[in-house]
């Protein structure tokens, strides 16, 4: 069928991906929704808040604009800096700390950005 995007399976493929995870000392896990969401968005705040910090943007509402009508974010949400104020960013923070405790993760990347920091640590929101 034109256009069919459906996954088909290849046993050969799968077995190279299972070699190459035992030579690397790599047992796969299952990761939630949750984890998945928490990783892309969490990842958009730090950058939003050095973004912020940097001065290029005024204000978190300018960049969650941004991502509602330039990137497609769901606008329920009202844009990643919305997002992590309702989640908490005390919450986004500790999350952020959770992913640079696993060894094959980039535990710089999860720094949390100054901004992010002071306002978790006071309780603020963006």
């Amino acid at each position: 069928v034109p256009g069919k995007r459906d996954a088909i399976p290849n046993a050969e493929v799968e077995q190279m991906i299972a070699d190459h995870r035992a030579a690397l000392g790599i047992t796969p896990r299952k990761i939630s929704d949750e984890e998945i969401v928490q990783r892309l968005v969490f990842s958009l705040v730090n950058e939003a808040a050095h973004i912020l910090e940097e001065g290029i943007a005024n204000k978190a509402s300018d960049i969650d604009v941004v991502y509602i009508f330039g990137y497609g974010f769901p606008v329920y949400r009202g844009g990643p800096l919305n997002y992590a104020n309702e989640v908490g960013l005390f919450n986004v923070v500790q999350a952020m700390k959770r992913f640079a405790k696993n060894p094959l993760d980039d535990a710089k990347f999860w720094e949390p950005a100054p901004l992010l920091a002071r306002l978790a640590a006071e309780g603020k929101t963006f």
